[in-house]
């Protein structure tokens, strides 16, 4: 555990907090995309299948281990509740288009051909590693296709975005003091991508942000 560990951990649960806020207080869904909360959804699903081994009090790190995985896979499937029962009138369906089964077909088809080992478990942790690296395109999409983003919007991918930046450094970070962490390519790879996708939208965001105006997302 390092502070760049804490920091992800810490702005993944600020990016949560940010978008149950948003529809919550309005009462709405407009600017959110299904598609990439279900997206992440099973990606909790498909990497924290080690919920069902045990182990879950075996030292403190493993207790706060349990109870993000727990936290992100329960926050995340009640936005998800939010945006098909909930606030369903307001989803933007004529905006939230990608074809997703291109994203699922090729973290499936990484995830045989590249997994970080050749078992069930591994298979389907590597899945959840190729597709977090790109299941925040359908928002990214989104916002590109209506222009002008709410605040609280920007500040959640905004969040979402930094938090996976803070695993790389935290990544690099184990790269150097632990040699056993060398091998994982997996995590590297996917989280390289990921953290790129991220780019353009930081500099549009810290952009309007310093200039003290709304967030516009060039088509």
């Amino acid at each position: 555990m390092n502070v760049f560990r804490i920091a992800g951990d810490l702005l993944h649960c600020i990016s949560i907090f940010i978008l149950l806020h948003k529809m919550r207080r309005t009462r709405t869904c407009t600017g959110i995309s299904r598609k990439t909360l279900e997206l992440y959804a099973l990606v909790f699903l498909t990497r924290y299948l080690d919920l069902f081994t045990g182990g879950y009090f075996d030292s403190v790190l493993s207790l706060y281990n349990t109870v993000l995985k727990l936290l992100f896979l329960a926050s995340t499937f009640y936005c998800v509740y939010l945006l098909r029962v909930k606030y369903r009138h307001t989803y933007d369906r004529s905006h939230d288009t990608f074809r997703v089964p291109f994203l699922l077909g090729g973290a499936a088809v990484l995830a045989f051909i590249f997994p970080q080992r050749y078992s069930i478990l591994e298979i389907l942790w590597s899945f959840s590693q190729y597709l977090e690296a790109v299941a925040i395109l359908p928002q990214l999409l989104l916002l590109q296709r209506t222009g002008e983003v709410e605040n609280l919007t920007s500040h959640y991918i905004f969040c979402l975005g930094a938090y996976r930046a803070c695993y790389v450094l935290n990544w690099i970070w184990r790269f150097f003091s632990d040699s056993t962490y060398r091998g994982q390519y997996v995590t590297w790879t996917a989280g390289l991508i990921q953290t790129s996708l991220y780019a353009d939208f930081f500099y549009y965001y810290l952009k309007y942000k310093k200039q003290g105006r709304a967030l516009k997302l060039p088509p």
